[in-house]
């Protein structure tokens, strides 16, 4: 941790089968790039990494196969562990509604490390250790405290994910909300990162009611960012719609009206379009209820939106020690938008609810 300066690293929507279809490697190569730099752009440092979510860009049920091509593009890490990115569970990487949980994310992402022959992750190796689940979990980082909630099918839907193709509305179950506020409400002196694939309501980028669609002439609703699909909540298609089977239910919203300030940031993705996009009057750094709320989406080319055009990019955090703000940079991938590197117009510095106390030296990852 140089000049004793934390670097998170976030980002998500790699849609990895998808980008192999179209004959590019989305994850291996923001890892590389990440590392070395590439096609021109420089690399970057980073001491964790969090993905948000979708590793898998099948419209039915992830597939072994792509499980196995993920694991081997994470292998382009060189100076990083596997171990240093901690994941959440997306929309396009939930299992079938008849089968066990999130069993192929659990499988070939495996934050827990249930899974060590197939994953290649050993949780030893996690250089800030997981407390929790599969579905819920914490990592503390100094003062940061990260609460990593994954996307689930909703139980009460009859027709599962695999039919829905990605099925967009976002759920989690009461019991994360639950471990979610007491974990907020039991580390009042910590800065909380709450990271889920969807961002809140009315939050960030499209993320209103219905904002995730398209409508058309005779005023019907087709896809627009996410996939149109009547049994699947499309009101709900670009924001965390189900929370313990209740549609629309806004317990995080709530919460946070009523608790303005406890919670320092919420960390997202899903929603995939370029780093100046505005729709529905909201950018993708935006400030409510004492909470920044920021989407950082996509690292994906083709598995895109009829609004836009993919643009690979993510952002890197900047904490430094006994400072309360915080550097935000945005990083294009490649230059489909920009040139590649650091899109300067989308940086912002942000104020903390308390200086960053960072962890003891010696905890920066390092590969082996």
């Amino acid at each position: 941790m140089a000049d004793r300066t934390f670097n998170l690293w976030v980002f998500g929507d790699a849609h990895v089968g998808t980008e192999r279809r179209h004959g590019w490697e989305s994850l291996s190569h923001v890892l590389q790039q990440s590392e070395t730099g590439l096609t021109g752009a420089p690399p970057f440092d980073w001491d964790m990494a969090v993905d948000v979510g979708d590793m898998s860009g099948d419209q039915g049920l992830p597939s072994e196969a792509e499980g196995r091509e993920i694991v081997r593009q994470f292998a382009a890490l060189r100076s990083h562990p596997r171990e240093a990115i901690y994941s959440v569970c997306g929309n396009h990487d939930r299992s079938g509604i008849s089968e066990s949980p999130n069993h192929w994310w659990r499988r070939w992402i495996d934050p827990t490390g249930e899974h060590t022959a197939d994953s290649g992750v050993n949780a030893a190796r996690r250089p800030f250790p997981i407390e929790g689940s599969w579905e819920r979990y914490a990592v503390r980082v100094g003062n940061l405290l990260f609460l990593m909630m994954s996307d689930i099918n909703e139980p009460s839907q009859r027709v599962g994910r695999d039919h829905l193709g990605g099925n967009p509305a976002g759920v989690v179950s009461g019991e994360t909300f639950d471990w979610w506020r007491g974990m907020v409400e039991s580390n009042p002196e910590c800065l909380i990162l709450s990271v889920h694939h969807y961002m809140l309501r009315d939050t960030t980028v499209a993320s209103g009611p219905w904002e995730g669609l398209l409508r058309n002439p005779d005023g019907s609703w087709m896809s627009g960012y996410h996939g149109y699909k009547p049994q699947g909540a499309p009101e709900g298609a670009s924001y965390l719609y189900f929370v313990g089977s209740r549609p629309n239910a806004g317990a995080f919203e709530d919460y946070l009206a009523m608790h303005p300030g406890a919670v320092g940031f919420w960390l997202g993705g899903h929603t995939h379009t370029h780093p100046d996009d505005t729709y529905g009057g909201k950018s993708h750094v935006e400030t409510k209820w004492g909470t920044h709320f920021i989407n950082c989406a996509a690292v994906t080319r083709h598995h895109c939106c009829q609004c836009h055009p993919g643009v690979p990019m993510s952002r890197v955090f900047s904490f430094t020690e006994g400072s309360d703000r915080v550097r935000i940079r945005c990083y294009l991938h490649t230059d489909h938008f920009a040139a590649s590197g650091w899109y300067k117009p989308a940086e912002r510095t942000l104020t903390l609810g308390q200086p960053f106390n960072a962890p003891p030296m010696g905890k920066r990852p390092r590969k082996g």
